[in-house]
């Protein structure tokens, strides 16, 4: 037999070695599938801008009656809803049917007929919504706006404050959530000038991840 014969049997023997290697991974491979004939009746849509933000602590705008199948799957016990206005109808007959916990975190609750929506959260509504979110008794819980961008960023961005993040990183991730139209310089300046201090922790019933974040060291 010639050098080259005893090549072209190797090559061949090879060949035939790598499609039985590649036949049996396809054959393991193909007893872990999950062929799915058809897509599942129920819709899972998470609402506007959803993110997971801790552990049972998530934020997005406000949901509609096409996301409610998707926040039974969080076994949700409180919404933080941070607007004047109530929210849809909807929301409301929602969290009344599933013995959800509906919090009101006014903007400007003094603010009468003269109140304008679009007003940015004061530093009281922030420290409301706050104290509700180092309380793990609270959990889960979902913190929501109109669009979930600029109050839900503001609200979000000074608990990464007490988390003792730094100012670029709390603004890199409000600014994730603001859309092409970017971030107001005025929830910035606002998150910057919070004080931490304001918020009251009581260590036996803050979520573990808060305190992990409180312990380390500066």
């Amino acid at each position: 037999m010639s050098p080259q014969d005893t090549l072209s049997g190797e090559s061949i023997s090879n060949e035939v070695s790598q499609e039985k290697y590649h036949g049996e991974s396809n054959e393991n491979s193909d007893e872990n599938q999950i062929l799915v004939g058809q897509a599942p009746a129920k819709r899972i849509v998470p609402p506007l801008n959803f993110c997971p933000v801790e552990r049972y602590l998530y934020r997005s705008g406000q949901p509609s009656p096409v996301n409610f199948p998707f926040l039974l799957d969080l076994n949700l016990k409180t919404i933080i809803w941070l607007a004047n206005e109530e929210p849809q109808d909807s929301l409301l007959v929602f969290c009344d049917r599933h013995d959800i916990q509906l919090q009101f975190a006014a903007i400007n609750p003094d603010g009468g007929e003269d109140d304008n929506p679009w007003d940015g959260l004061t530093e009281h509504s922030i420290i409301n919504a706050l104290q509700t979110i180092v309380d793990q008794d609270n959990y889960p819980l979902l913190v929501c706006c109109g669009m979930g961008r600029h109050r839900t960023g503001t609200v979000i961005g000074c608990l990464r404050r007490i988390m003792g993040w730094n100012l670029a990183s709390v603004s890199e991730e409000y600014r994730r959530f603001t859309g092409s139209r970017g971030g107001r310089i005025l929830v910035e300046l606002l998150i910057e000038a919070f004080d931490t201090n304001s918020v009251k922790i009581d260590h036996n019933r803050a979520p573990p991840w808060l305190l992990t974040a409180l312990e380390q060291p500066e």
